[in-house]
């Protein structure tokens, strides 16, 4: 894989099996979703309230009461359903979710999530991360490797405030894939042109091959 988004949303797409439902959470992972093939066999559940998302419709052809998590206009599968919200977090608590790609602010090595509240900053609330990060079956982060202040979003243990506790299994960064095992990451692989040694120095916890 290479460092550019595309890359790095084309490697999330390849952690998604068919005959799954898959939770894909607001900014960069909601993107995969637009390499799906349209007759893939998996179903996109948006907690509030869809099952069978379709991709951002055509312009011209939004319904204002098709949204998903973030407010983006979304078209619906054959098939499709919708529902309360009551409903769409018993799925999710349930553990009916295969796979959720979620943003983070920050991953620890011990797969510890943070990804809702920058410490001094705006806060909007919790929402649905914290469902989908405990109740998913499995969970994939997708995110830059370093922050915009030049911090490394992958450390040793989170300071910003907790989403969920050992939550993580995969972190996909413009880096490389990597996966919290405990006191270190282990890498997976490595984006195109990126060696392991400038890795481990963008990186605030250790990084096993």
């Amino acid at each position: 894989m290479s460092g550019s988004e595309d890359a790095m949303l084309r490697r999330a797409l390849a952690e998604i099996r068919p005959w799954t439902v898959v939770n894909l959470g607001i900014g960069l992972p909601t993107r995969v979703g637009d390499l799906l093939p349209a007759d893939a066999p998996v179903w996109l559940q948006s907690e509030n309230g869809i099952l069978g998302m379709g991709p951002f419709p055509l312009d011209g052809e939004e319904d204002a009461q098709l949204i998903n998590a973030g407010k983006q206009t979304v078209t619906l599968r054959e098939g499709a359903s919708t529902f309360d919200s009551a409903l769409s977090f018993a799925m999710i608590r349930g553990g009916h979710v295969d796979l959720a790609i979620l943003g983070a602010l920050q991953v620890a090595s011990n797969g510890d999530l943070a990804n809702w509240s920058v410490p001094g900053g705006r806060v909007m609330g919790i929402g649905g991360a914290m469902d989908l990060a405990a109740g998913a079956k499995r969970v994939v982060v997708l995110t830059r490797h370093v922050a915009k202040d030049g911090s490394s979003k992958l450390l040793g243990g989170v300071t910003y405030p907790l989403t969920a506790a050992g939550a993580v299994h995969r972190v996909i960064t413009d880096l490389g894939v990597f996966d919290p095992i405990g006191a270190a990451f282990r890498c997976v692989e490595l984006a195109s042109g990126v060696t392991l040694d400038a890795a481990r120095e963008q990186t605030g916890a250790p990084i096993h091959p």
